[in-house]
């Protein structure tokens, strides 16, 4: 569709009139924002998919199958090549315990996120819900937003990273890690360009399927090849086992929790996905489909991965740790589609937060226009100058996860939905709901006070394990300067 200036023949070209409509809906709802759903949560639905109807670009247009597939495409990832290694540090049976454990919980915490959304379908992403949360304070919207920004960008950062990584292993290392990063921060703009989740869900779709294609071929491989890579007789055979290793430090064993955690704590950009839904009531879905797959997943992978390669030979990710350098580029080749894919997935739900707010109550929003285009290529353009200068300022993978769960995740994992449970219980049957309840608003009330109470400890001593984590392995020698040449190659 040809890209225009003028303005289309209908209501929306009166930008004050589309603003006022849109201004007139939520100040409708400014005194409710953790009421119980009513019917008239279902008319807001109705009048926002009327509002768009006539418009270019639709954003209310995913089925929960769609909502899915960006799901798969989130948690089937590259970081499920770190979970062998964690099952290294903390020992298989603790390693599987917390596997299933963060699962329950995240999933648990995700139902509380769709069911407070549930009650505010006007909620475009994380930051409305950080206001929502702590009494309509536009300071929590701003710190919020800090955070959704940073967290984003580092992922991004991320997939610059193990990008760059990917193509020096494919290549032999053929010209300067810093050239890769820019070939895949500029790939990654250009799949990032789509403005709904619903012309980026069939990318998603095969973002999935290609990563467990390619996991499933590295398992494989390390099961089939006769020993690791980096075997050596003084070494010995892979050694296997239940429980942590006597040594191991606090430092190690929290940075393996916290890259377990980091792989299945995703609720961030559950909000934005849910505020592109047809209907959001089947949003549940969506995630216990995805959730039933990732502990499959996570859990085979990791333990069959971890066995076939030990404690001494183990890598992150672990492709590292396949031995025959054919099948290695074999297997992490099917991983390109997520280095892209997720990177721009984030990308994406970075720049519709900037573009909606700066755009809301304009034709630009919805319409193509030359403003609306050029902007959002613009947003999308700094964010992804910024995941570049990330990925060559922390050349580090299982770290870099480390950091980012225990800075981010403490909230947007726990913290944000323990108090969600609690505000909602409270406007639902008063300040004393864990009374009047009996014993089911007591066992709810101290569950998600605990919630809480993990969540800042992430916050703490997650993120003391991880920077120390860090210091140790720069002063180890295992990482190279910023902005360098260096093979980073698995």
């Amino acid at each position: 569709m040809a890209i225009n200036d003028s303005p289309p023949l209908d209501k929306s070209a009166d930008d004050a009139t589309y603003k006022s409509e849109y201004d007139e809906e939520n100040q409708s709802r400014r005194g409710s924002r953790v009421t119980e759903v009513h019917d008239d949560d279902r008319a807001t639905i109705g009048k926002q998919l009327e509002l768009e109807a006539e418009n270019a670009i639709k954003y209310r247009t995913c089925s929960w199958q769609k909502t899915a597939a960006l799901l798969f495409s989130e948690y089937i990832c590259l970081a499920i090549m770190s979970f062998p290694w964690s099952y290294s540090v903390l020992g298989l049976v603790p390693g599987l315990i917390l596997t299933v454990f963060i699962a329950a919980v995240v999933l648990y915490t995700s139902l509380v996120l769709w069911k407070f959304c549930l009650r505010h379908p006007e909620i475009r992403d994380v930051c409305d819900i950080g206001q929502y949360l702590f009494w309509d304070s536009k300071i929590a919207w701003w710190a919020t937003a800090v955070m959704f920004l940073l967290n984003n960008t580092f992922i991004q950062g991320l997939h610059c990273l193990v990008g760059a990584e990917y193509l020096n292993t494919i290549t032999g290392h053929a010209t300067c890690t810093i050239v890769f990063s820019v070939v895949v921060a500029i790939i990654s703009f250009f799949f990032s360009l789509p403005r709904t989740f619903d012309g980026l869900s069939k990318l998603a779709t095969a973002s999935a399927f290609f990563t467990f294609i390619s996991v499933l071929l590295a398992t494989i491989f390390i099961g089939i090849e006769p020993h690791p890579a980096k075997y050596t007789l003084a070494k010995g055979e892979p050694k296997v086992t239940a429980f942590p290793v006597s040594g191991t430090t606090y430092v190690s064993a929290m940075s393996a929790f916290l890259n377990i955690s980091y792989t299945f704590i995703g609720q961030i950009t559950l909000p934005s996905f849910i505020a592109e839904m047809k209907e959001p009531r089947d949003f549940w879905k969506s995630l216990t489909a995805v959730t039933v797959a990732e502990v499959i997943v996570f859990s085979l992978v990791g333990a069959i991965c971890y066995a076939y390669t030990g404690n001494q030979y183990m890598t992150a990710p672990a492709f590292g740790s396949i031995g025959n350098e054919v099948y290695k580029k074999v297997a992490f080749s099917f991983m390109i589609p997520t280095l892209i894919f997720l990177g721009v997935l984030y990308a994406s739900v970075s720049a519709r937060f900037v573009f909606l707010r700066l755009f809301e109550g304009t034709r630009h929003k919805s319409n193509h226009t030359v403003v609306g285009w050029a902007s959002w290529a613009g947003i999308l353009a700094v964010l992804w100058v910024a995941a570049f200068i990330i990925a060559e300022v922390i050349p580090f993978f299982s770290d870099l996860l480390s950091i980012m769960s225990s800075l981010f995740d403490s909230f947007f994992g726990f913290i944000f939905w323990g108090v969600a449970y609690i505000r909602m219980r409270s406007a639902d049957y008063g300040p004393d709901f864990y009374k009047t309840r009996g014993i089911r608003g007591w066992v709810g009330f101290l569950v998600n006070v605990s919630f809480i109470l993990i969540g800042l400890y992430f916050l703490s001593a997650g993120t003391y394990a991880s920077v120390k984590s860090v210091i140790l392995d720069y002063e180890s020698g295992i990482f190279g300067d910023p902005f360098s040449c260096a093979d980073n190659g698995i």
